[in-house]
């Protein structure tokens, strides 16, 4: 592939999430939000955008790459996205994806020095609660500083190489390598948050990102969190997460800040 293929990538989007528990990617309820339908997750659209910086950078980027995304309007299902990224200099790449001629998602994603990651034990682990009792998301629920509850999991080769199709990477390394693809790492944080409090239909609107090491089909991968903020803004109810991606309790993969609208403003009447 060349470095000009190499910044630009145009997929037929797939929402993967059409039956989970948050309904803002069930076609019905979203059209009640306004949308045309169910949206596809913030972070399938953050694994197209990746497709950009690994096949520039190689798999150095699973190693010292940084990404930064927001996501502003829904790609839905069965539509054509394309990302495409200009090189703003040799190590950073702007990157935007368009849907029907709709900007859909903005970001920026480099590759530094290798930087020194934090204590695998920076963030502690703690229980999750009871899935059926888990409390509903609110501010006194989500307050700064708060540890959350860890998520844990365990991707097998087959579970990754569905995630590889169904994100239509056309990248070999992650099936042939047994690497786990970021966007399964990225999908972490929403279980940081998903798993914590009770939620209905809710946005994730943007990540930010530090790789420090690719994970490896078979790891023990857990995401330990904390509450960075939670806040209002123009109606929603926002909450910032610090969550660190450790694998085997040893190694850390990611540190990511993860952003999300977890009560629309739909949902408390604004």
């Amino acid at each position: 592939m060349t470095a000009a293929a190499a910044l630009e990538h145009t997929i037929e989007a797939y929402n993967l999430s059409a039956a989970s528990e948050n309904k803002i990617h069930d076609d019905t309820v979203a059209r009640k939000f306004g949308f045309e339908g169910g949206l596809v997750p913030g972070v399938e659209v953050y694994a197209y955008m990746m497709h950009i910086p690994v096949a520039r950078f190689g798999p150095d980027w699973l190693s010292r790459g940084t990404a930064d995304c927001r996501f502003h309007k829904p790609v839905y299902d069965g539509r054509n996205a394309t990302v495409s990224g200009s090189v703003t200099d040799g190590e950073s790449i702007a990157l935007k994806v368009e849907s029907e001629g709709i900007l859909c998602a903005t970001g920026r994603a480099g590759l530094g020095p290798a930087q020194t990651p934090p204590a695998a034990d920076e963030i502690p682990t703690s229980a999750l609660p009871d899935h059926d009792s888990r409390p509903d998301a609110a501010p006194e629920q989500l307050v700064e500083g708060q540890i959350m509850g860890t998520h844990e999991i365990t991707y097998s080769a087959e579970e990754n190489a569905q995630y590889v199709a169904d994100v239509r990477e056309s990248l070999g390394l992650y099936v042939e390598d047994g690497i786990v693809h970021p966007g399964l790492i990225l999908r972490l944080c929403n279980k940081a948050l998903s798993l914590n409090v009770r939620l209905g239909p809710w946005i994730h609107v943007g990540s930010a990102v530090q790789n420090f090491a690719p994970a490896k089909v078979g790891d023990r991968l857990a995401a330990p969190a904390r509450v960075i903020k939670e806040y209002e803004h123009k109606g929603h109810r926002f909450v910032e997460v610090d969550v660190i991606v450790t694998a085997n309790d040893e190694t850390v993969v990611s540190r990511v800040h993860h952003t999300a609208i977890y009560r629309p403003r739909q949902v408390t009447g604004g």
